[in-house]
């Protein structure tokens, strides 16, 4: 097994084009030709993970947050940015980030902390715009089911939990095929007049190249006709954070034992109990604050986030609890999430998860 067949899977399913513009996913050291039989999947990657990956002889590094996030000039071991890259390096040892990518990802980071909490009916709390397009082509009638089919496969037409979705419009298309023309049906230098299908799928921009090349190769036309538009529609399915509902609501003080228990906080930092039910939980692993007014528009009774700064408490203005669990705890099941992800494709190297504790915050 390569890195890049791994890699190939991962990002089929977590495509690198969701992840935020300030973000660096993807490979960030190695050479994805090389032979991998051990894997190690962590939140953070340090020193220590990297001492790690080397007792275990792991080829590669699979970690949430990037080790290279800012640009470097220099690789001297000043830092342990620095340091890290130079074990790396020594070690023949690749390193992968899954970052604002599995954030933003229907079945990622905020699925797997409304898994551990109980919720129902979850929905991604602030969906994206523009990575929706729409794909127009012209068929024959006599393929128009053959080219349907093969758009559906590589995974056109689905919207939200439908699948093989589309529509169409029969009408005529013309074309004059010149000198060196070889025409699907017709002659070259007499125009043709043909009954075509108009066909539209919506398709998700991460996905647009490997579905028009589909196309391409399935469509009996030398030169295919098609369209992308670019489309303003919300993605209900790949966005920040996620809502969802408890099945049965639980009081202020029972809701914060829950999540204390669930994410073995050393502390809570949260706002002022509000006396009421808590049933709708909105969620953001990391730093959610931007999602704040989100939850509260979307009527959510409590937030859990971390990296809440002083002011932004009081932005809360007693609509809503607000819950600060910590970065490493709100993200510390990302390395579960990420080995379930391996194993349903692969069982042909072996996945290990770290055993080092590599939050930097300590409580007294």
């Amino acid at each position: 097994m390569t890195i890049a067949q791994i890699i190939d899977y991962l990002e089929q399913l977590v495509p690198l084009t969701i992840q935020e513009s300030y973000d660096n996913c993807g490979l960030l050291v190695g050479d994805k030709n090389e032979v991998v039989s051990n894997v190690l999947i962590s939140l953070d990657c340090t020193e220590e993970i990297i001492e790690e990956a080397i007792e275990k002889k792991c080829q590669l590094i699979i970690s949430h947050h990037p080790l290279i996030f800012n640009g470097i000039k220099k690789i001297t071991g000043g830092n342990y940015v620095e340091r890290s890259l130079v074990k790396c390096i020594q070690n023949n040892i690749a390193i992968y980030a899954l970052h604002t990518n599995l954030d933003n990802y229907r079945f990622g980071v905020n699925f797997e902390i409304s898994n551990r909490l109980n919720l129902n009916n979850t929905r991604v709390l602030l969906p994206k715009n523009q990575s929706l397009m729409k794909l127009v082509t012209y068929v024959p009638e006599s393929h128009v089911e053959e080219v349907t089919r093969a758009l559906f496969e590589s995974g056109a037409g689905r919207i939200g939990d439908y699948a093989e979705c589309h529509f169409r419009t029969e009408g005529r298309g013309t074309y004059l095929p010149l000198e060196n023309a070889n025409p699907f049906e017709g002659s070259r230098g007499t125009r043709s007049n043909v009954k075509e299908l108009k066909i539209e799928f919506l398709v998700e921009s991460s996905r647009v190249n490997p579905i028009v090349q589909q196309l391409i190769s399935v469509h009996p036309y030398e030169e295919v006709a098609y369209d992308l538009v670019a489309l303003q529609n919300k993605n209900a399915f790949e966005g920040a954070g996620m809502i969802g509902e408890l099945a049965d609501p639980l009081n202020s003080e029972e809701f914060l034992r829950k999540v204390k228990d669930t994410f073995d906080c050393g502390c809570i930092k949260h706002t002022a109990l509000l006396n009421k039910p808590i049933r709708k939980v909105a969620v953001c692993g990391g730093s959610g604050s931007f999602l704040l007014q989100h939850a509260i528009a979307q009527q959510a009774d409590v937030f859990i986030t971390s990296d809440m700064k002083y002011h932004e408490f009081f932005d809360a203005d007693k609509r809503i609890l607000v819950l600060d669990i910590g970065h490493y705890e709100s993200e510390q099941f990302t390395k579960h999430l990420i080995a379930d992800i391996l194993k349903k494709n692969f069982s042909n190297f072996a996945i290990h998860l770290t055993e080092r504790n590599t939050n930097p915050i300590n409580y007294w």
